[in-house]
Formats: structure tokens, sequence, C-alpha cells
């Protein structure tokens, strides 16, 4: 840099030119982010969810997508990305571009993953920017007719009479239900084999089919097999009894004190997604779930509305990180 003059500049008109360069250049990157903010979504957009089709996560992701394309005005589309108890689809969430085109509707699984693994292919808090607390739901003990289990006493009288005679299937190891499950063994002293499944429609379809007898499940998924009859509730792990279900007690109610087990769903985009987008979205889906109507409908599908805001997803994550991982060092599930 030669000066009108001929003569080098000083070090004073260096450093000055170079900072007006470096505001402009990053005006300029802002300007292009808010542009591309404002034109969101020009394209589709995927959300993926770490589990089978047919699961509460995934019923969840696909009654959010249609709120979001009908506010949106664009295609909003579920791929299933199930393995490794979620962590292969949360993986790939949080390697995707973070333009907003790329969203996760996980389970609590996405906490408790961290402390059940001993590697996990992704940071809860690092690499991804929460985005809403959907929805909740209180696990539940399930029997099949054919086992003649009627309650939570008999089931507990059966497993201490003939150890390790019964099974039971969860959505996955280091679900809630699974834990919740655990937890039941460790508090009655009994011992009964835990069956994994890859997800909670997999799971339910080996209990309606006979091929296991019991089943700790997600309300949501279980809730239509109850009502019909074709399986017995014998308890939840809410904190009251599940509206539609007056007669099946908690098990708080039963004497099992503090076991309260619930599964959260969460969207999430990749950590650096604009904050404009992860705002919009944000509003959108806490302002639908605001809606009576859809309230109403999640609640008869087996869900509570949290519909809550990033920071309070933020909250929630590092809670419950914390929570888990210290659960599942009393229960002794081994780390894989």
């Amino acid at each position: 840099m030669i000066m009108a003059d001929n003569t080098w500049p000083t070090r004073r008109a260096v450093l000055r030119a170079t900072g007006a360069l470096a505001i402009s250049a990053a005006g300029a990157s802002a300007f292009g982010h808010s542009t591309a903010a404002a034109a969101y979504p020009d394209r589709p957009v995927r959300i993926v969810v770490p589990f089978a089709a047919g699961g509460p996560s995934d019923l969840t992701a696909r009654l959010m997508s249609v709120k979001l394309a009908e506010a949106l005005g664009q295609t909003f589309f579920v791929e299933n990305r199930a393995g490794a108890g979620s962590n292969i689809g949360t993986a790939a969430v949080a390697r995707a571009a973070p333009d907003g085109y790329t969203l996760l509707v996980t389970s609590s699984a996405f906490v408790v993953n961290p402390g059940l693994y001993k590697q996990v292919p992704y940071d809860p808090v690092k690499d991804f920017a929460p985005i809403t607390e959907l929805d909740t739901s209180p696990n539940v003990f399930i029997a099949t007719p054919a086992s003649g289990i009627t309650s939570m006493k008999e089931l507990v009288a059966r497993a201490k009479a003939k150890p390790n005679e019964l099974s039971y299937a969860s959505a996955g190891i280091g679900t809630t239900p699974h834990l919740a499950g655990e937890l039941l063994k460790i508090a009655a002293g009994i011992s009964v084999t835990h069956i994994p499944y890859q997800g909670a429609g997999p799971a339910m379809q080996s209990v309606l089919s006979g091929t296991v007898p019991l089943m700790c499940a997600s309300l949501p998924g279980a809730n239509p097999s109850i009502l019909n009859g074709t399986v017995r509730a014998l308890a939840v792990t809410g904190t009251q009894r599940w509206y539609d279900m007056p007669d099946v007690p908690t098990m708080l109610e039963l004497g099992f004190a503090g076991f309260v087990f619930e599964t959260f769903h969460g969207m999430l985009a990749p950590a650096g997604t604009p904050p404009e987008i992860v705002d919009r979205l944000a509003a959108i889906s806490m302002d639908s779930l605001k809606q009576p109507q859809f309230q109403e409908r999640l609640r008869r599908l087996g869900f509570e509305v949290i519909g809550k805001g990033p920071d309070a997803m933020r909250r929630r994550i590092a809670d419950e990180v914390s929570r888990y991982r210290d659960l599942i060092a009393k229960a002794g599930i081994e780390r894989t």
C-alpha cells in the first residue's frame, strides 16, 4: 500500500484501513445471514427423528411438521434414522449444515445417552441450538392378557416366585422406559429380563404378538392398545393418574417413593443456525402448542404440552444430562 505522494503509510493508517475492511466484511456476513433468515424457508426442511417410525418421537415430529408447514408455507418432512439408541440420527444432525434446513426432534434419549455410552458422537450442549420443549408423557407398565398379570403387585409376586422367567420390552437401551424398568427391579428386589428394541413401535408389536409378556412404554405408543383392551395397564410413572385411565394407579400411589419417569420431546437445530431462524421456529412451535384443539389432540394421544422456548430447553438439557448420568451409575447399567 503506497500513498499518493509515493510514501509508505503509517502504522496507524494501515490499522485503520484493516479495521474498516474487517467491519465491512462482518457487515456483509451479517447482511447475508439476515437475508437468508428473511427468506427462510425457500425449500423443503428435513426433520430427523433418530428412532423407528411409529413411536412417540415420530408421532410428535409428524404433528409438528404439519403445523410448521402451515405457518411457513413450505414442506417439512420427517426422516427416520434409527440406530445406536438414537445416536446415529442425532449425530447426523450435529454434522448437518447450520442453515435451518435440517432439524432434530428427539426424546429424553438425547440427555440420557451421554451417561449411557462411554462415547457419544455428539455434544448435547456444544453441537446444538435448542429450539423448543414440545411435550412430555409418563411411561406405563403394561402386560398382555395371556400373562395373567393384572396388577403391579402380581407382577412383583410372580417375579419373586420365579426369578428371570418374566421379560419386558422397551424402546431401547437407555430410554426412559428402560430406566424405569431397571429402577423397578431395584426398588422391588426382582429379576426380570430386559428385551430392548429399535424403537417403541417394534417393541409394542412384540407385545401385541405375544412375543414378550410385559413392557414399559411411553404412554402415547401404548395408549390405544390400553383403551381397546389389547393390553392391560398396571401403573403409570407420572405424578398423577392419566385423565383417560382413571383406574390405573401411579407408582407413587403404590408405594414406590420418588418413582416419576417421564419422556420429553424437543426440537433442536445444529449449532450455528442463525438465531433469527431458531427464534422463528420456536415462536411458531409455541404458538401451535397453545392452540386448544391441538393441545387436546396431543393429550388424547398421551402427551402433555410443555411449549417452552430455547432457554427452557437449554436448562433442561443441562439438568437432565447430570441427573441421568447419576441414575445410570446407581442402577448399575453397563456403559457401552
